[in-house]
């Protein structure tokens, strides 16, 4: 047994021998524990060192020793230095062999035979007795003074003694390990009876509590076999499916199928019931008996034994059907349009996309894209509220025209619709919708009292699934519909390839201009002005060029108009503004015999309603150093009719500052000749359509009179005339004789660099 303290029991080794005060180590009994420990220290389970087993060890050699010459001789103190080894843990199968071996070889000589033991006064020894080993013994223990108290032990008799010694010592260690090894049953066997207990009574709580969660869970739990037998289900469940009645006996849960659910659901169950699965999750519906539909959440549990063999199926349901309709209500309002109830983008361009996947069902398909034309004028004029009216009018009589399941109508915009055909005639099928929408569309639709004529322009696009992109559909069908509101409106367009290139290049070219002008690939050619009295060069025409990086050169007809959509004309028009003012600058000073060359300069709509057109001119002319009589403005006719007093004060006043205002493209406007008395110009170009028939002789007799009028007139208003587009020799010896001023045309020269404004080529144009 071991003390409180955990150590070996003080009262049968160390302390009694070494506490006594009598004691007195010899030298003999030293080597003898140490031969002991030697011994037994390797074959012992202790965790003492073999310092400390040392000096466990030679109390108890005392104890054996005293106990050898203890007259009368008794074991008892044997059988407890049998018992202190077995607290010291000598308890290893080979651990007594080696003790009893070292005291069969030592004991007897290492106990001096010079010395008599006897028991020291007032102290008793328990053990058993030197036969049996009955109980604990009421002889003295031995004194350990070294005084002599008898004669000395025969060989013989010593020998004889230590081997009852030993057999005591046997005997108690037996004893002690036997009562050790009951005390460590007992204790387990009362921790397992705890454990027992303790197990049992957290089986029925946790039973207890399964009940309750079972029976009071707010979601439905159910157990059935792997066969799919229903086993038993709890009041949510049952109340989920109307009742107790639906889980009568005998029902299975492969019969709760349904047409709604999932792919591969049955699958799912079958590697669940097969263990190839612990569980699995999906939305499943339910008929219950009444016909009523039921979704849940569904989630089922493989339950397996002690072994992991499958036993059980759980299932456990949450009750869904208002979330799935308010989810489905959700569903159908993102995905139709609140005003008409057709399906609205979102769903068109899902369905579109499920046809244009590449492994689609439908080989063809054909979109239609309509828009009203001048619905802006409705809602401006007559509201919104009339504006809506009409839009659900028109949605309801183009719904009448998609009847086919292939087909479907959707609004996508405030006046725009899509409609979706799928076959194997789709460009057919669709040219067919939209003629059927257009028909549909025509009748006036009539509104509080009012009849509204009602106009659409539709796009068709067809093509192969799996060849074509959404973006791209959707944009041809968008550029095919604005090619049918160029064309003049209600009616439809097919889809051309040539036709969406030229709109995609405009479109590229748009987005390229900003770009353009930073990274400088804008340049300038000039066209001469010739005086046709001499034949000598007065100016040049200042034509910007585009020297774009993939379309090559382009003229100012291929992105001037772009640039005034966008508002990029301003900042172009400046800089072109700079460049020929600064070219014009340079020819003066090398012109050193005739400083009056001039340089004529655009102007387009926007720069003319600019409110800096006037400060940006004079800062130009004053950055290059150019007299403002060097500078022509060309403004279009068409510009200047019906131009109020505001609109013409920058020209008026840069005609003020010595600018020359010339009229270009006179002719073209069919304008009053009167109205010239009142315009800043001190310039005409005659646009070249009224000299066409003086190219060749003889001459158009009408043309000639035209121009002998407007040569005339100007003249008369002290108005200069140029003529454009000269090219015949024939037809600048008619203007010249018709007394025109000035010419420019490819007879004198095409536009070009600079530095070839006086190099003439006098050639017919071929």
């Amino acid at each position: 047994m071991t003390s409180e303290s955990g150590g070996p029991r003080c009262d049968r080794g160390a302390g009694d021998a070494a506490g006594h005060p009598a004691h007195r180590e010899n030298e003999p009994l030293r080597r003898f524990a140490g031969i002991w420990c030697r011994a037994v220290h390797p074959l012992a389970a202790t965790t003492m060192t073999p310092e400390e087993f040392e000096g466990y060890l030679l109390p108890l050699a005392h104890r054996l020793s005293a106990a050898l010459r203890s007259s009368p001789f008794d074991t008892a103190a044997a059988y407890e230095v049998g018992a202190a080894l077995v607290d010291a843990q000598c308890t290893e199968p080979d651990a007594l062999p080696a003790i009893l071996g070292v005291i069969d070889a030592h004991l007897v000589s290492c106990s001096s035979p010079g010395v008599t033991l006897s028991p020291p006064s007032g102290e008793s020894f328990p053990g058993p007795s030197s036969e049996s080993f009955p109980g604990p013994s009421s002889e003295s223990f031995p004194d350990l003074s070294g005084e002599p108290s008898h004669e000395p032990l025969a060989d013989e008799e010593a020998r004889a003694r230590c081997v009852r010694l030993q057999h005591a010592l046997a005997a108690g260690f037996v004893r002690e390990l036997r009562e050790r090894e009951r005390d460590e049953q007992e204790a387990i066997s009362r921790a397992a009876m705890v454990a027992r207990t303790e197990a049992e009574k957290a089986l029925h709580a946790s039973e207890a509590k399964f009940q309750a969660v079972f029976e009071g869970a707010v979601i439905g739990v159910g157990i059935a076999g792997l066969d799919g037998q229903v086993l038993v289900v709890n009041d949510a469940m049952a109340r989920m499916f109307g009742g107790m009645d639906f889980f009568r006996p005998g029902r299975n849960v492969t019969e709760f199928v349904h047409p709604d659910d999932v792919p591969g659901a049955h699958e799912l169950y079958r590697e669940l019931v097969n263990g190839e699965r612990d569980h699995f999750r999906i939305e499943k519906p339910h008929y219950r008996d009444d016909g009523s539909e039921l979704w849940t959440n569904l989630t089922v549990t493989l339950l397996r034994d002690s072994s992991g063999a499958p036993q059980y199926q759980l299932a456990l349901a949450e009750d869904i059907t208002e979330h799935r309709l308010l989810r489905e209500r959700l569903r159908y309002e993102a995905t139709h349009d609140e005003l008409t109830g057709l399906p609205n983008r979102t769903l068109f361009l899902e369905r579109l996309d499920q046809v244009l996947a590449a492994d689609a069902d439908a080989e063809r398909f054909g979109v239609c894209y309509l828009d009203l034309d001048g619905f802006k004028a409705v809602n401006d004029s007559l509201g919104h509220v009339v504006g809506d009216r009409m839009l659900k009018t028109v949605a309801e009589r183009l719904q009448r025209c998609v009847k086919a399941p292939a087909e479907l109508l959707a609004r996508v915009g405030g006046d725009e619709f899509l409609a979706l055909v799928t076959g194997p005639a789709a460009q057919a099928d669709g040219a067919g919708l939209a003629r059927r929408m257009l028909a549909a569309l025509a009748e006036p639709v009539r509104i509080e009292g009012r009849e509204l004529r009602v106009r659409a322009s539709i796009g068709v696009v067809d093509g192969r699934a799996g060849e074509i992109g959404r973006a791209e559909v959707l944009r041809s069908a968008d550029i095919t519909m604005y090619r049918a509101k160029a064309a003049g409106g209600n009616r439809f367009e097919i889809a051309d390839a040539d036709s969406n290139a030229r709109v995609i290049a405009r479109h590229s070219l748009t987005n390229g201009l900003p770009s353009a002008l930073e990274k400088g690939e804008f340049f300038i050619e000039y066209q001469p002005l010739v005086r046709l009295t001499d034949g000598t060069v007065r100016g040049a025409e200042a034509l910007v060029r585009w020297l774009h990086p993939l379309h090559g050169v382009l003229g100012p007809d291929q992105f001037i108009p772009l640039a005034e959509d966008t508002g990029l004309i301003v900042p172009l028009g400046r800089w072109v503004l700079e460049q020929a003012a600064r070219q014009a600058r340079e020819w003066r000073d090398a012109a050193e015999d005739d400083a009056s060359l001039r340089v004529n300069v655009n102007l387009s709509p926007c720069q003319l309603s600019h409110p800096t057109l006037v400060s940006d001119t004079v800062a130009v002319l004053e950055n290059a150093g150019l007299c403002p009589s060097a500078l022509c403005l060309e403004v279009t006719e068409n510009d200047l009719i019906g131009a109020d007093e505001s609109a013409l004060r920058p020209l008026r006043q840069l005609a003020d500052l010595g600018v020359d205002i010339a009229l270009d493209d006179f002719g073209t406007g069919y304008s009053n000749l009167s109205y010239l008395r009142r315009l800043p110009v001190s310039q005409l170009k005659l646009d070249r359509s009224f000299t066409r028939g003086m190219q060749r002789a003889p001459a158009d007799p009408v043309d000639v009179k035209i121009v002998e009028g407007i040569v005339s007139l100007a003249h008369t208003l002290d108005l200069a005339v140029t003529v454009e587009g000269v090219e015949t020799a024939v037809q600048a010896e008619h203007l010249r004789g018709l007394g025109c001023d000035t010419a420019q045309g490819w007879y004198y020269a095409r536009p070009g660099p600079p530095e070839r404004l006086h190099t003439l080529a006098l050639a017919d144009a071929s």
